[in-house]
């Protein structure tokens, strides 16, 4: 039985949402307070066994690296100030997991982004997550999908369920079945975009948060897929080949997803992680309510 040591985060879109402010910044290092929304990320990963993490990045991405790497003279100079413990929590990060990095030359679509990992990869099943969405959960959402895996040894979704159809066509929708006995779990027929509301999963299933874990399968479906919209390839395209063919399940996970891919997006984001604190949480509820 395999297990998953390995991790792909797709980092190379460029931002332009949040512009002029990631003109110098990717926009994965855009701070929830105290940590870029990365190192939220990165922190799942860990958390859930990952001991080494590839980052897919593009051009303008070296402050992913910087933020990753070990700075010697800081951290003596924080030391010296008494203030190296505002560092620690990142350097105890890096000193669990690897980080390597490789660069899309081309926005051709989050599933050519993934492909440019594969060697790193290999035959080995690895989690997979996009630079965008933290999601908030008790027990990190990529290890409890790592336990879907380790009993069903084939790739796993993580999604949502919700009730409102409407709010349903804004996502890619997951359809399936139960599997009896097991909560939470759905064996996967098909992944469709977008669907007309008439066409909505009927478990009230999407694709909250862009976590995966998968097997060696996905790559041979992903050297086939065909463009997709846009011009390019898509990872949710060559998944809905993939289910057609092998196993394939979703986990309903246990957790709250934040988009961050715009600034209202980032902004709830944030509130929500302040609002956990109570004394910032008091601030601010006098700064609301006035």
């Amino acid at each position: 039985m395999q297990s998953v040591r390995k991790g792909i985060i797709t980092v190379a879109g460029l931002g332009t949402r949040f512009l002029p402010a990631t003109k110098a910044m990717p926009k994965e290092m855009l701070p929830v307070l105290d940590k870029p929304v990365l190192q939220y990320i990165v922190e799942e990963m860990v958390e859930s066994g990952i001991k080494e993490i590839i980052f897919v990045t593009s051009s303008q991405k070296r402050p992913i690296e910087d933020h990753f790497d070990r700075d010697r003279d800081f951290e003596i100079f924080l030391k010296s100030k008494g203030k190296l413990n505002r560092l620690q929590p990142l350097i105890d990060l890096c000193e669990k997991v690897r980080f390597f990095y490789t660069r899309q030359s081309e926005p051709l679509g989050n599933g050519h982004a993934m492909m440019c990992a594969r060697e790193f990869v290999g035959d080995e099943p690895f989690a997979f997550s996009d630079g965008d969405s933290i999601i908030d959960g008790e027990t990190p959402v990529v290890k409890q999908l790592v336990k879907v895996f380790n009993k069903k040894q084939a790739s796993v979704i993580g999604v949502q369920r919700i009730e409102d159809k409407k709010a349903m066509m804004k996502y890619g929708n997951v359809y399936g079945t139960p599997v009896r006995g097991e909560s939470r779990t759905y064996r996967v027929s098909e992944f469709i975009e977008k669907p007309a509301m008439s066409k909505v999963s009927p478990h009230g299933l999407i694709v909250g948060g862009m976590r995966y874990v998968f097997t060696k399968d996905i790559w041979a479906h992903l050297e086939k897929q065909r463009e997709g919209r846009d011009g390019e390839i898509w990872l949710a395209d060559a998944a809905n080949s993939l289910a057609k063919k092998k196993p394939f399940f979703a986990y309903e996970y246990d957790g709250i997803y934040f988009d961050t891919g715009d600034k209202l997006a980032l902004l709830k984001t944030t509130l929500h992680f302040a609002m956990k604190d109570n004394e910032m949480a008091d601030e601010i509820k006098k700064f609301v309510c006035g």
